[in-house]
């Protein structure tokens, strides 16, 4: 990794501009003392939780009455309360701003195009929460949605949390099965669905589907069904308490959109696991905490301000969707894209981007990735002059990715690689406006982060490999998880590795320049002859080679011991020769160590994949031992698990 010089600094004029300076500013003020960098920011954050966090409260705005205590039993995790005495409204807090110019613009792979005012938003809102109203749904009742990502979910979102009510989603190619292992355990009073959408060309009706999860989940009270495809009225006659969503919200007149205001700790968000290991778990996030959580990590670290044109690629089923909504608090305007993004030729985000003078663009590594070994130059083609912010998540971005996007993409742009995750509806470590970008480095932690690298025995280390942890509370943390009453099953996700401390799940390390490079979840991580090691390590290398389209990494048990696994989906016409496993394996040695080299290199046609395009490295290394795949409805592609099994080069 190049560490002599960054990719990218900051103007002056940029750093002069940035929200977080500002914030900076404000924060010295209050601590009676210079912080002179983002590093001594970022130490007070964490040392003086109850001061910073109630100038996140002040600073982006909150609408709500705060209290006067910001933090109880802030020495335990579980068990820390933010904002005790405060009541607030996350869709208030949307909404309720009177923002200027479009709210929404949604573009379909079908090439619809839909402006939203926020006017038209509030509006929408409006006869939904009536709707909602008359059918007797009100605070703690859930509502689920099995959506594209278009602007009527985010309407039904914002009138399911201004009443109280709990919302919780997935994208509509889920299957059936995979939809009711989420929502079959949340028992919700509304269930939404489309009666179709788009994708890779084709229009893909959904109704049996609808009308066969509808007759699974007993207490719902009304099936919406959301014409997409053109079918919403015909799918909703099939379906008992079914009714199109125009026909629903008809005898309602839009007026003022009321805001129940409810404790910081009010339940908003159900978020589940990827579910490849087993029944999804449903993680409860809290209204006030996702709020805080998200302007803080938009305002200060994406730089997100009134008038920006904010995009992220994402499903319904991403946690990413929930964090793009809430750009509406800070005064965005979200950019919805719904299909593809590859039909159908590589081009449609930019063109995207390009169209509406996106400033924030937000995407996955993958995408990235596969960006460049399409050999597109967006660079070249598209006017991207707009773009202050290229973000980054899902996977880790490798340090080539990192390159491209200042080779191809922009020069001039904040590339802010991020990762967190659906347990906390937000990220431990994320971009700063106001830093140099190292090539394969995730800038820093986040402020009010105690985020730390720990060895097995809980002993922090730098620059050495070891697991992510927080050693302290934060807003976003999550409730619980659902139909877990004593915390049990909460408790033991997060926090018996360490005793009081959050364990993420992450195989992190700390860098020379204080950023952090995650090396894949630990549960994943390979340790061959007990050297423990992380499953990006091995991906930055092979997928830099012309001859491979991407490949999947595991650790089989065998002969005693662990052998590393390397699975490789290569591009078209080429075939994996004796000379070309030893350009592989020649090329990890190399690039990474000597540890890394695999046993076994296998070539397969596919690799599996979650909804939200992870690879599921769990679910690949369960069928390569004979074990069972729990939840193959969490899958994208689950009949590319069968290239796995029973591999005769994996026998001896």
């Amino acid at each position: 990794m190049n560490s002599s010089n960054p990719l990218w600094t900051p103007s002056p004029a940029r750093i002069s501009a940035s929200p977080l300076t500002a914030f900076r500013g404000e924060a010295a003020r209050r601590a009676g003392r210079e912080l002179a960098s983002y590093g001594e920011l970022h130490a007070w954050s964490v040392a003086e939780p109850e001061a910073f966090w109630s100038l996140v409260w002040d600073f982006c705005g909150v609408l709500g009455t705060k209290g006067d205590v910001v933090l109880v039993d802030g020495d335990r995790m579980p068990g820390a309360a933010f904002f005790p005495e405060a009541s607030l409204n996350y869709a208030e807090n949307l909404l309720g701003r009177g923002g200027k110019g479009e709210a929404i613009v949604f573009r379909g792979e079908d090439k619809v195009e839909r402006r939203l005012s926020w006017a038209e938003l509030e509006a929408q809102v409006s006869r939904l929460q009536q709707l909602f109203a008359s059918l007797g749904v009100g605070a703690g009742d859930r509502v689920a949605a099995m959506m594209p990502n278009m602007p009527e979910t985010i309407a039904a979102m914002l009138a399911t949390a201004s009443i109280g009510a709990v919302w919780s989603s997935c994208s509509p190619d889920f299957g059936e099965q995979g939809v009711l292992d989420r929502f079959g355990q949340i028992e919700p009073s509304i269930f939404i669905a489309p009666d179709g959408y788009w994708y890779n060309g084709k229009a893909i009706e959904v109704g049996d589907k609808v009308a066969a999860v509808a007759a699974s989940l007993p207490g719902v009270k009304k099936v919406l069904v959301v014409d997409y495809l053109g079918a919403a009225q015909e799918v909703a006659a099939k379906i008992p308490s079914a009714m199109a969503l125009d026909d629903a919200i008809r005898p309602f007149a839009a007026t003022r959109v009321t805001y129940e205001r409810l404790p910081f700790s009010h339940p908003l968000f159900i978020l589940f696991s990827s579910g490849t290991t087993g029944v999804p778990k449903c993680i409860v996030h809290s209204a006030g905490g996702t709020l805080l959580q998200h302007l803080k990590e938009h305002r200060l670290h994406a730089g997100l301000e009134q008038g920006d044109r904010f995009f992220y690629f994402t499903t319904c089923g991403w946690m990413m969707w929930n964090w793009l909504v809430t750009g509406l608090a800070s005064g965005a305007t979200l950019l919805l894209y719904d299909g593809s993004p590859f039909y159908p030729d590589g081009n449609a985000l930019f063109d995207y981007a390009d169209a509406e003078k996106m400033t924030y663009f937000g995407t996955s590594a993958k995408f990235i990735d596969s960006v460049r070994k399409a050999g597109l130059r967006p660079i070249d083609s598209h006017d991207l002059a707009s773009v202050r912010t290229i973000s980054s998540t899902g996977s880790p971005l490798s340090p080539q990715d990192f390159r491209f996007v200042y080779d191809g993409i922009g020069k001039d742009v904040h590339l802010a690689s991020i990762s967190g995750g659906t347990d906390i509806v937000s990220c431990f470590v994320l971009g700063v406006p106001t830093e140099p970008v190292w090539e394969g480095e995730i800038q820093a932690a986040g402020l009010g982060m105690a985020m730390d690298v720990w060895d097995d025995d809980g002993r922090p280390v730098r620059q050495e490999k070891g697991e992510l942890v927080c050693t302290k509370p934060f807003p976003a943390m999550p409730i619980g998880f659902w139909n877990d009453p004593d915390g049990a099953r909460y408790r033991a996700a997060y926090f018996e590795r360490f005793d009081n401390i959050w364990c993420h799940g992450d195989f992190a390390e700390w860098t020379a320049h204080g950023g952090i490079v995650i090396h894949g979840r630990s549960d994943t991580t390979l340790n061959p002859g007990g050297v423990r090691i992380g499953t990006a390590e091995i991906y930055n290398q092979v997928e830099q080679m012309s001859e491979i389209a991407e490949a999947l990494c595991i650790g089989q048990d065998f002969d005693g011991d662990v052998r590393v696994v390397l699975f490789v989906r290569l591009t078209p016409g080429v075939k994996l020769d004796e000379e070309l496993e030893k350009k592989i394996r020649t090329r990890i040695r190399t690039g990474a160590s000597p540890r890394h080299v695999p046993a076994r290199i296998v070539a397969v046609a596919d690799i599996p994949r979650t909804k939200s395009g992870k690879i599921t490295e769990l679910a690949v290394r369960d069928i390569v031992h004979g074990r069972a795949v729990k939840n193959r409805e969490a899958l994208a592609n689950p009949e590319a698990l069968e290239l796995f099994r029973d591999l005769p080069q994996l026998a001896g």
